[in-house]
């Protein structure tokens, strides 16, 4: 299980320097694709104007047309972490439970806002007017699909389905089919590579995302983030040959970590799982060739790893996995 109360993530790269030292750093310690999509220049109006409503409405339409949903019910936020910090203020309820382990923001978010949470392992003990599941899950890539989804909506007040990790399994996702009390978050800056532009949404009924709107306050995104997500999202080549590339490297990932003698637990396109006989230890030996990688103050083994952008970067990986053992 997860600490509820604790809210550790990766991408604390200044951390690692300053305890390592050095400058030239691989971090691997996040999901995001270290193979971004690449930002044109941006337009004054992005950079200088407020958005505007055709410019938030731009946005919605590309984001309706690439995950399926009607554009009533897509709201732009500040990414799916700024749902996952509102969500727990505009659901009506005090009990919430959590399928976990996963990312550790739901609990802490939904404790912080005086929910009481249950934290489960097992998606058919779901209770509550509240359940959450991140689906492929962060870190083990643990999948449900559409049908169990439903089914647990069946039972719960409301569910929210995180697919910050679904990208590059559409197969997956309910955003096109989701039931009345299913919210589904979706995040840009991680399968898109751009995660400072901070960009995510919110897929719900209109009612709900009226309230999430009120507690986002104006301007929630910015002209940058607009401009470029609405463009991202209608790349469809970019984003076909970044699903490939993924479900390529993330492969030979695997391939190069288990020749050094790390057992594979999983993952997604975007990030894999290790078990290791000590985290700690393997994380600080790849930190000391300049890679820094995420482990979990609740499983003593448990590394993640982030793909690596190109064969430079793996080149690298394999030298200080060999160097480490």
């Amino acid at each position: 299980m997860t600490d509820g109360t604790a809210r550790d993530h990766g991408g604390d790269i200044d951390r690692a320097a300053q305890v390592f030292g050095g400058t030239d750093w691989i971090d691997l310690s996040t999901g995001i694709n270290r193979r971004p999509w690449p930002v044109p220049a941006m337009s004054a109006h992005a950079l200088t104007a407020l958005p505007t409503r055709a410019d938030e409405a731009g946005l919605i339409r590309a984001a309706a047309r690439r995950y399926g949903a009607p554009e009533s019910q897509i709201l732009p936020l500040a990414g799916a972490s700024a749902a996952i910090q509102l969500l727990p203020h505009v659901i009506a309820g005090r009990r919430a439970s959590v399928l976990s382990p996963t990312y550790n923001e739901h609990a802490s978010s939904l404790r912080a806002a005086g929910w009481d949470v249950a934290e489960t392992t097992d998606p058919e003990s779901l209770t509550g007017e509240l359940a959450v599941v991140v689906n492929p899950n962060n870190p083990d890539g643990r999948s449900l699909t559409p049908d169990l989804i439903a089914r647990i909506a069946d039972r719960i007040g409301h569910l929210v389905v995180d697919e910050s990790f679904a990208d590059a399994r559409p197969d997956l996702s309910v955003a096109a089919v989701r039931p009345a009390n299913v919210t589904v978050l979706r995040s840009f800056g991680k399968f898109w590579g751009l995660a400072g532009l901070r960009l995510g949404f919110a897929i719900s009924e209109p009612g709900l995302l009226a309230r999430l709107a009120e507690r986002a306050g104006p301007w929630s995104v910015s002209g940058p983030a607009i401009q470029a997500g609405t463009a991202a999202l209608m790349d469809d080549a970019w984003n076909d040959a970044a699903v490939t590339w993924l479900a390529e490297a993330s492969l030979h990932l695997d391939q190069i970590v288990s020749a050094a003698g790390w057992q594979p637990q999983g993952g997604t396109h975007l990030f894999r799982l290790y078990r290791t006989p000590d985290a700690q230890s393997a994380r600080d030996r790849l930190a000391r060739a300049g890679i820094w990688s995420r482990i979990f103050p609740w499983h003593p083994r448990w590394v993640r790893l982030g793909i690596p952008a190109d064969r430079d970067e793996f080149d690298r990986l394999r030298a200080a996995l060999t160097a480490a053992g």
